[in-house]
Formats: structure tokens, sequence, C-alpha cells
């Protein structure tokens, strides 16, 4: 057992003999022991590795195994806590909002602040219009945001609430006391047996927008640039967003601007930090132009622009390509040169990317994640040289397939490279045993998959629970770019050594210099 004088983690605890005799006799009351036969369960083990098997696995539909996707009110949080002094609020069950802080939390290592109102069963028997009048009073009162933006769960979402009505009931209730009648409880229905977690950045940020903007149309534009972020889960690329929109002098304002809610100083904790000013959010229908980062996960927000008549698109700053096109973007919104600074960064990242292209070209990549991730990943990879064999997106939107589709095809290798729409970490599985790769780009739900099939693991996506501080870089533009291809570089040496270690049998090649 641990001993004060010598505290050890729990790696080296368990290995301690009083530890492995616990172990070991738990065995006789788990899984089944005794009644299983070891030989059977090692033959269907190599059985899930063939051909055989992949062909039932990919045609299974009825359940889903190891999700790539988390469900929609987490990109609803994800959005509320974008907004200056704004409390995200679940409408549903108190097991829910605990799996959203503990979600973000995990990655971020910061806390995430949320609240719900608790619905249990005689709620989803009667409606939750007492849980949300008690809910929205006591969360005014205890942490007096500037907003609250209230999202649902499956519950509320099954028997029908009207989010606008209750909100509307909880304000003539409360009288005034803490909820004044012009304060905004902005809404979005967020179900989470219908679309992702981006689904749910979507509706929220439509919803915020569009009902904190009404009413405000002016006759004349702001001279602004609104910027929407996305789903992002690198902190770093909204300050480098940020840095290449301000080298350009222009005014802008993020909309949905998390960067500083989830990286705070220590010593310094607030409830809330940074944020998109909520008067600023009013003005943002007034602005030149709006530019969304992230196509997939604003496509009905991106609607309600075209509807303002704003300039801009989307565009995704991942890579050597998306970042010429987002600043190209911008020195058209402007009317302004392409400033030095950012000039200079992009001759250093395609220096380092002509001192790396010998490792990356040809090797075999496995990649995961959200629809706009993947499309940047990928273009990145392919800009190396390097071959995307298998691309799974579980959440993919419609077009996504067509448009990975059309991209691979650019590729020498495109052949070879497959686009998985729909699928799971568990199809993942099966892909690397039957056509195996030389890495794994995604999330720490790659672990397994490592540990299965030996395939190295790149950490690069959301969530990321067992390394520390990845969040904290950025992936986008020339900076994020140069990023991503030390991490995946020095990723393949890593490999590269592993592979040539062995003295006076492969360290022929344990070269020094690389």
């Amino acid at each position: 057992m641990q001993e004060v004088q010598d505290i050890v983690n729990g790696q080296k605890l368990f290995l301690r003999p009083e530890y492995k005799d616990v172990f070991e006799n738990k065995k006789q009351f788990e899984g089944s022991m005794g009644a299983i036969d070891p030989a059977k369960v090692e033959e269907v083990s190599e059985w899930t590795k063939s051909w055989d098997y992949r062909e039932k696995n990919l045609a299974r539909e009825a359940i889903t195994v190891n999700p790539a996707k988390a469900c929609q009110p987490l990109g609803a949080v994800m959005v509320a806590l974008g907004f200056e002094n704004t409390m995200p609020y679940v409408h549903g069950s108190h097991g829910c909002v605990a799996y959203f802080r503990s979600y973000f939390t995990k990655h971020f290592k910061e806390p995430t602040p949320c609240v719900s109102d608790s619905m249990t069963e005689d709620a989803a028997v009667f409606g939750g219009l007492t849980n949300m009048k008690d809910g929205l009073k006591n969360c005014a009162a205890l942490y007096k945001p500037e907003m609250i933006a209230v999202s649902t769960t499956c519950m509320a979402e099954v028997i029908g609430d009207d989010l606008y009505a209750f909100a509307i009931a909880a304000k003539e209730e409360d009288g005034g006391e803490f909820l004044a009648a012009d304060f905004p409880i902005t809404y979005a229905h967020t179900p989470s047996f219908t679309g992702s977690h981006i689904t749910g950045y979507d509706n929220m940020m439509h919803g915020i927008i569009s009902q904190l903007t009404e009413g405000n149309k002016k006759e004349e534009k702001n001279g602004k640039i609104n910027i929407i972020p996305g789903f992002e889960t690198y902190i770093g690329s909204i300050r480098s967003v940020k840095a290449i929109v301000e080298a350009f002098g222009a005014e802008y304002t993020m909309l949905g601007d998390h960067s500083d809610q989830w990286d705070m100083p220590a010593g310094d904790y607030s409830m809330f930090a940074g944020g998109t000013p909520i008067a600023d959010a009013r003005d943002c229908i007034n602005a030149n132009a709006t530019i969304s980062l992230q196509k997939y996960a604003t496509v009905k927000t991106m609607k309600m622009a075209k509807k303002w008549k704003h300039a801009g698109g989307t565009s995704n700053p991942i890579g050597l390509k998306g970042t010429d096109e987002f600043i190209m973007k911008l020195a058209e919104l402007t009317g302004k040169d392409i400033p030095k600074k950012l000039k200079i960064e992009r001759g250093r990242l395609v220096d380092a990317m002509q001192d790396s292209y010998p490792y990356m070209h040809g090797k075999k990549f496995a990649i995961w994640g959200d629809p706009d991730f993947l499309i940047g990943m990928v273009s990145f990879l392919l800009e190396m040289g390097a071959e995307p064999t298998h691309v799974l997106c579980h959440n993919a939107p419609r077009g996504w397939e067509e448009e990975m589709r059309a991209l691979l095809d650019t590729s020498p290798a495109a052949t070879d490279c497959h686009v998985w729409a729909g699928k799971d970490l568990w199809h993942m599985r099966s892909l690397l045993f039957t056509e195996p790769v030389d890495f794994m780009i995604g999330n720490s739900y790659g672990k397994e998959l490592m540990r299965d099939t030996g395939v190295p693991l790149i950490y690069i996506g959301f969530p990321i629970f067992d390394r520390h501080h990845l969040h904290r870089y950025s992936i986008s533009g020339y900076d994020g770019a140069l990023n991503l291809l030390t991490w995946i570089t020095n990723k393949v040496l890593d490999q590269l050594d592993e592979e040539t270690k062995e003295i006076a049998s492969t360290d022929y090649f344990f070269d020094l210099v690389r």
C-alpha cells in the first residue's frame, strides 16, 4: 500500500506484490473465468483481423462501436463560452451536463462553467417548465452572467419543451428581481440523438447571433469583418487567425472567442474570461463581411450571413494552401497588400517543408476527426507528398465525402486513398489490419487502435486526454502548419530510430543526423 515517506504513482504502485495478489484473486469473480476457452478467444481475436470480418464489420448498421464524434450540446456549450460573461445552460439531466463539463475539462485541463436544471423522471412526463423557471433564476442570482445560453438534451427534445415560451415564463415569474425584461436568454434546440457536436455548435451560434441581432440592422455598415472559428479546440489557432487579421490592420469581430476561457493564467481564475462582447455580437449584422473557418460546422449560420448580404464565405486556414486562400480572401476584403510579415512567415514554412519532405513523402496515413479538420489536414498531407490511405469521418455532413474524394484524387496515389464517411473507430480497426498504414493521426481514442495494431499514433485532433498542452498550440496559419510539420515529421523520425536501433542488425541506419 502507499507509504507516507514513499509516495509512488499508479504505474509503480500496482506492480507491488500485494496488488498483484489482489488482481490475481479477483480473476475468479470476473470475466466468467473458467467458463471460457482461451484458445477460442485467440481464434476469434485473430478472425477480427481478417478481410472476412472486415466485410461484416463495414456492413454493420444497427450499432456504433467507439464513435468518432460527440453529441450536439457539447458544441453548444463551446459556443456559449465564447461570448463575454455568458453561462451555458443545459436544459436536461444533471448527468448530461456533467459529461460535457468533464469532456472539455479533460481536454483543456481547465474548469468548464456550465449549469443544468437537472430534469428528472417527473419532468420527462410533465415537461421541464418548472425546472427551467427555477434554474434560470438561480443561475442569474448565483453567477450573475451577462447572458444565459440555453441548449437542450434528448429528454427535453423528446417531450417537446418550448424554450422561447419557457424563457418568457421564467422572466414573468421572476418579476425582474434577477431576470430583467431585456436580459438576453438565447437558446437553441440541440437534440443529442441526431447530428453531432458540430451540428450543436452551428445551431447555438445561429441561435445566439440571430436572437441578439434581431432589430439591430442599420443602413450603414460598421466596416468590420466577422470571423467565426467553428468548433476549434486548438486555442493557439484562434490567436494565429487574430494575428493574421490584425496584420492587415482590419477591424474584426471574432464571434465565439473561447480562447481565454480555457487558457487562464494561474492565480487569476474567474468564472468567465474573455469572449466576444455582447454589444459587438449585437452589431455583427452590420459588418461588411463574415468568414467562417469551418464550413461544415457553420452551415446554418452562414446561410444567415448570406441573407445579410455579407461578403466573405468560408476559408479553412490549415496547411500552406489553406492559409494562402485565407490571406488572399482578407486581401480582397480589405483592399490591402499582403503584409511583409506574412510573406516572411510563408517563406519560413516553405523552407521547413522542403527540409522535411523526404521523410513524409510516400508515407501512408490513417486519419479521423471532424469534417473541416480532415479537409485541412488531408490537404496538408498531400502538400507533403504523403498518402492519406484511410480518411474516416463519423459525422460527415452532406457534400463532405464528395469534397474529400475530389481532394484525394489530386494525389498520384489516389487509387490507394479511401474515404470512409459515417464509420466509427471499430471500422477503422478493421481497415488498419487489412490495409496497413505507417502512421495514424487522431485523438486519444486511437490509443487502443495503436495497442491493437501496432500503428504509431500522432496526437492531433479532439479530444486529447492523455497528453498535455497540445491544445495550446496552433494548427492554423503558417505557424500552425509549421507545428503540424514538426509533430508529424518528428514522429516519423522517432519511428525510424525505433526500427533501426538494433546493434549489428539494423543500426546501419541509426543516424545521428537526419
